[in-house]
């Protein structure tokens, strides 16, 4: 039996290369969280402008 651990940086690449594939989930916001990880950008700050801007080019500026 081979019970291969995998760390927490393994955990977060299989997380965000597969997001787009989870059930009911927008794509446009996945592919946005994916690429922040991808850039090492992933901060509160950089959410929530990505989410801003998704959310002025789907016309909802609230």
């Amino acid at each position: 039996m081979d019970n291969q651990v995998k760390s927490g940086k393994e955990i977060l690449e299989d997380f965000f290369n597969n997001i787009q594939n989870i059930e009911n989930v927008d794509k446009n916001l996945a592919q946005s969280l994916a690429d922040l990880y991808k850039e090492n950008n992933l901060t509160e700050k950089k959410v929530i402008n990505k989410l801003q801007e998704l959310r002025e080019q789907n016309g909802n500026k609230n």
